[in-house]
């Protein structure tokens, strides 16, 4: 007999919410107040939600363990599997001498941090996003930044910030689509609405980051860039997201924004040049002493990576990349298994569902279809194009760079294990039930609903899944477009990815700042809070004197 989820095990929504939300007060206490290590913080709140689970939602105690384990799993593959082949081909690019190709070609199209932050965060980060998510950009753009010379909490910091304008449409639209999947709404629709609340976000971005490390005045001298990288990617990110679909938007407006933005730098460049106080600017002088031929060279590991992760994204691609595992492995690696012991042994009720039903618990173990497959095969094929490096140092790199992340490894493992104890307990949908007693407020809050999934879970994907069925019902109740109320959950998801505790390890371990968690999420915390707050005026906005401006 399954065990039922009770939303409402102390008889008072609202004080059942805030108790679901004592392991979201312990990671708040211990990375914002007491900036502890990410895997110390961790483990304190997996615990708390496995002890309130068992507790006081009364889930039996080998289902939560069991859940718990199936979230780790997930972490260690895809997420994990992901961290480790990025920053391995950072670091050989390093041990191989090729990363000073790239500095020096970088700092001759622009040294200033500024506009290096916007070309590599924003735009190429907007790229990896769109192609393959699920932490990759911070993972290889952060890396990228710190090889630069930025400051490491910058460069951290500044990425997480920076992929907040890609989120929604990210690995190929995959968060709308999962969003029109669960909800039953149509996924176009959908797509149009983010695509009419991401680009007033997207616009500002540049300018945000700017600001964030130089102040207001000295962003103002960079404004041209600003505009140009601005303008590109919001006035793009609409157009395809409405005219085209969820699929899109990312690929192509990072595209136009980094063709933008190198025309505009053949032709203009800052008054100054900016960089850190603390930082010895490099000086750049005379020719190149690096052929355009040894230039591609060093780049050819991003260029691969660009082009492997496009196509390994592309829906028509990834059966035919399942498949490549042989006829026997195949539908395991495409469908996924039955988590043992926990698939279907949970029945969700109402209201987040009409009528019981079971909540399915699958592992997909898709290892060549996987984006971090990608990422390692990306690294094979560019160990021969790097001089005096071969597999005899590329394999050992491989090793050193896992252990150079044991510990965001483990953080990420029980990160994941917390968002399925609260998932398989009820305590997310008790948290998410609690903000539909808002009434006709409810657009306000309808986007904190996804910001609380991706920080729950770290995916907009997994925060579309868990929560598009509960803004529907919701949404119909209080007579506001159930479209609208799915959508603001992707929209008001992508604030809260730069303070998840999954995207912050991943962001650490890239920039060697393991055991710094709490610094980077304390400098990432406002800013989730003002573009979360953003987003929800304008929901309330275009829920009620602003309607003309939906599809």
């Amino acid at each position: 007999m399954n065990w039922v989820q009770n939303y409402d095990p102390l008889s008072n929504i609202l004080l059942s919410a805030l108790v679901a939300a004592v392991p979201l007060y312990v990671l708040f206490y211990m990375l914002a107040v007491r900036r502890a290590k990410g895997h110390f913080a961790a483990a304190l709140g997996t615990t708390a939600a496995v002890l309130l689970a068992i507790l006081v939602w009364g889930m039996p105690v080998g289902l939560a363990v069991n859940a718990t384990l199936y979230g780790a799993a997930y972490g260690l593959f895809p997420i994990v599997w992901i961290v480790i082949t990025a920053v391995w081909i950072y670091n050989m690019t390093v041990e191989s001498g090729e990363f000073e190709i790239i500095k020096d070609s970088l700092a001759r199209l622009t040294d200033d941090r500024r506009l290096q932050a916007i070309f590599i965060a924003f735009a190429f980060g907007s790229f990896i996003e769109g192609t393959a998510g699920f932490g990759t950009p911070v993972a290889i753009t952060a890396a990228m930044l710190v090889g630069l010379g930025f400051n490491p909490l910058y460069a951290a910091g500044i990425c997480l910030i920076a992929n907040t304008a890609p989120v929604a449409f990210g690995a190929i639209g995959i968060p709308v689509i999962v969003a029109g999947q669960v909800s039953g709404l149509d996924t176009m629709h959908i797509s149009q609405i983010v695509g009419r609340q991401l680009p007033f976000l997207s616009i500002l971005v540049p300018l945000w980051l700017c600001v964030t490390m130089c102040g207001f005045k000295r962003a103002l001298e960079v404004l041209p860039a600003v505009l140009v990288a601005g303008v590109c990617f919001a006035g793009s990110q609409y157009a395809f997201s409405n005219f085209h679909g969820p699929t899109l938007p990312d690929i192509m407006s990072a595209i136009i924004t980094i063709i933008g933005l190198v025309l505009l730098l053949r032709v203009w460049k800052p008054a100054t040049t900016w960089h850190f106080p603390d930082e010895t600017p490099s000086a750049v002088t005379g020719p190149s002493p690096y052929s355009f031929g040894e230039i591609i060279r060093a780049w050819m590991p991003y260029i691969i990576l660009a082009i492997m992760v496009f196509f390994w994204g592309l829906p028509e691609i990834k059966p035919y990349l399942d498949g490549a595992l042989g006829a026997g492995f195949a539908p395991l690696a495409a469908k996924g298994f039955a988590w043992p012991g926990l698939h279907n042994a949970i029945d969700k009720t109402a209201p987040i569902v009409a009528a019981n039903a079971p909540y399915g618990a699958m592992f997909k173990l898709n290892i060549i279809s996987a984006a971090g497959t990608a990422i390692l095969f990306t690294g094979l094929a560019a160990v021969p194009m790097m001089p005096k490096y071969g597999y005899g140092q590329a394999i050992p790199c491989l090793f050193r760079t896992m252990h150079q992340l044991r510990f965001p490894i483990l953080t990420i493992a029980m990160i994941l294990g917390l968002a399925q104890i609260m998932n398989y307990s009820g305590m997310s949908s008790t948290m998410g039930l609690a903000f539909t007693k808002t009434g006709w407020l409810f657009p306000f809050f309808s986007p904190l609903l996804g910001w609380l999934g991706v920080f729950l879970t770290g995916s907009d994907t997994s925060s579309n899944a868990l929560f598009s069925g509960l803004q529907r019902t919701t949404a119909t109740s209080v007579g506001m477009d159930p479209h609208l109320a799915v959508a603001a959950n992707s929209s008001g998801g992508v604030t809260g990815k730069m303070i998840s505790p999954q995207s912050i390890s991943v962001a650490t371990a890239a920039t060697k700042m393991v055991g710094q968690e709490g610094q980077l999420f304390r400098f990432t915390l406002w800013h989730s809070v003002a573009m979360t707050a953003f987003i929800c005026v304008l929901t309330m906005l275009q829920a009620y004197p602003l309607k003309w401006m939906l599809p």
